[in-house]
């Protein structure tokens, strides 16, 4: 991976973008993107749309959603203790003595967020699965008074951030879902480009509120109007204990990129695939899903009058959480696997399935 790349990669692991507030990802991703595409624009919703080799007629979009799970401040009690709602899915036991940043105008506020200590837990709360009710976000304020002077209802909250690398090529960081696939699609439309062997359009997009609804993923389809789409998002690992790999599948991290096979995806948009990585020397790994999947390709699939759709993951552990992990070869890999493909079409190119 080179520098430049990685260090974009860092960036916006390092900078919040809950859905909805997803500003200050995507100045970093159309600063990124403005020293090597042909044009960037962000559309109404906040979409950044990336184009390289515009005007030619077969469109492709490449989309891996900018913003991350977060939480929303709704509420200041008479002791400063501030109450939130979630941004996106949640599970509750990984919020418990985090630490925490609220995200202001006027800068961040560091925070943390606990319950009632065990000690003093009865019996039956001792059973119980924690709530979000019944936990709270501290930043240290003596009265409601103070609190309300440094953060307002609205203000969104994310984990503390940062990034770590590990070993065997491993890093972890809040946000892998779906900056991961974000970079891929961003760093895929700038490979492409330099391999100057391009006969297609491609749109790389940093899509807003997928994680409630894929929202972001409908509009940008709506308006680049592609003949071809694929998401990159990121899906489960399956190589630590606990995941049963009858039913999700055997993947595991440093492996390669994840090609999905199903309903969701057209079958010729898989097949050019694979036979990208193959010429690339891409080592690929795959799932099956039977519905209709919870990512951009979903929306992609039934923009307008329908998309060629197709889904490439990248493996996750420990998926929304403040230690999702993930592996750098297998970003590397999966962008060099989108260049191939869209330099691998002709400007004719036919995805009907028949």
């Amino acid at each position: 991976m080179e520098a430049s790349a990685k260090k974009f990669f860092q960036q916006v692991l390092e900078t919040p973008s809950p859905s909805g507030y997803e500003e200050p990802v995507q100045r970093i991703v159309r600063e990124y993107a403005g020293k090597f595409a042909d044009e960037v624009r962000t559309d109404l919703h906040g979409n950044v749309i990336v184009g390289v080799n515009p005007g030619a007629p077969l469109r492709i979009m490449f989309a891996g959603h900018s913003d991350q799970i977060g939480l929303l401040v709704t509420h200041i009690n008479d002791n400063g203790f501030i109450y939130t709602a979630t941004i996106g899915g949640w599970d509750p036991q990984q919020l418990i003595g985090q630490r925490m940043t609220i995200w202001t105008a006027d800068g961040p506020i560091p925070a943390v967020i606990s319950r009632k200590p065990i000690h003093l837990l009865d019996e039956e709360e001792r059973k119980q699965v924690v709530k979000l009710k019944d936990m709270w976000l501290d930043i240290g304020a003596k009265n409601r008074e103070e609190a309300a002077s440094l953060v307002r209802i609205g203000d969104p909250v994310t984990l503390e951030l940062g990034y770590q690398e590990m070993r065997n090529g491993l890093c972890n960081s809040p946000g892998m879902d779906d900056k991961t696939g974000m970079w891929v699609c961003i760093e895929a439309a700038r490979r492409a480009k330099a391999k100057k062997k391009l006969n297609v359009s491609v749109y790389a997009v940093a899509t807003v509120q997928e994680e409630i609804g894929l929202r972001g993923a409908h509009t940008s389809a709506f308006g680049i109007d592609p003949q071809v789409g694929i998401a990159v998002d990121v899906t489960f690992s399956t190589d630590c204990p606990t995941i049963d790999k009858n039913q999700e599948g055997d993947l595991k991290l440093g492996g390669g990129p994840v090609l999905h096979r199903g309903p969701n995806m057209n079958p010729i948009v898989v097949e050019r695939l694979r036979k990208a990585a193959e010429k690339a020397d891409i080592p690929c790994q795959w799932n099956a899903q039977g519905r209709a999947t919870g990512t951009d390709a979903n929306a992609i699939q039934i923009a307008r009058a329908g998309v060629a759709a197709g889904l490439v993951s990248i493996p996750n552990r420990y998926m929304h959480s403040a230690v999702e992990m993930v592996s750098l070869h297998d970003l590397d890999r999966a962008a060099d696997l989108l260049a191939e493909f869209a330099c691998s079409l002709e400007k004719d190119a036919d995805f009907t399935p028949m």
